[in-house]
C-alpha cells in the first residue's frame, strides 16, 4: 500500500534543483542528502531545464562577451609581456 503523497512548496523544489544543478552532484545523491524520491527530483529537474530555456539564452550572450573580453585581456598582456622584455633588454644594454 503506497504512503501518504507529501507536497513540497516551491521554495524547496527550487532550491534542490539549484543543488543539483550548482554542486554538480548526482541527482540520486541530492534526492538521498534530502530524503525524497530520486525520480521526483529528476522531473523537477528537467522541468527546470526545459523552462529555463529562456535564461539560457541571456547566458550564452554573457558567455559570448566574456569570451571576447578574454580574449583581449590574453592579447593585451602578451602585448604587456612584449614590452617589458623589450625594456629589460634596452636596461642590459644601457647599464653596461
Amino acid at each position: 500500500m503506497a504512503g501518504k503523497r507529501r507536497k513540497f512548496d516551491a521554495e524547496f523544489r527550487e532550491g534542490a534543483v539549484r543543488i543539483v544543478a550548482e554542486t554538480g552532484k548526482p541527482v540520486s545523491q541530492v534526492a538521498k542528502d534530502l530524503g525524497i524520491n530520486e525520480t521526483t527530483l529528476a522531473s523537477w529537474v528537467s522541468r527546470a531545464r526545459r523552462a529555463g530555456g529562456a535564461g539560457a539564452a541571456g547566458e550564452s550572450e554573457e558567455l559570448a562577451r566574456l569570451r571576447r573580453e578574454n580574449a583581449q585581456l590574453k592579447k593585451d598582456n602578451k602585448e604587456l609581456a612584449m614590452e617589458r622584455d623589450v625594456l629589460k633588454r634596452c636596461m642590459v644594454l644601457w647599464v653596461k
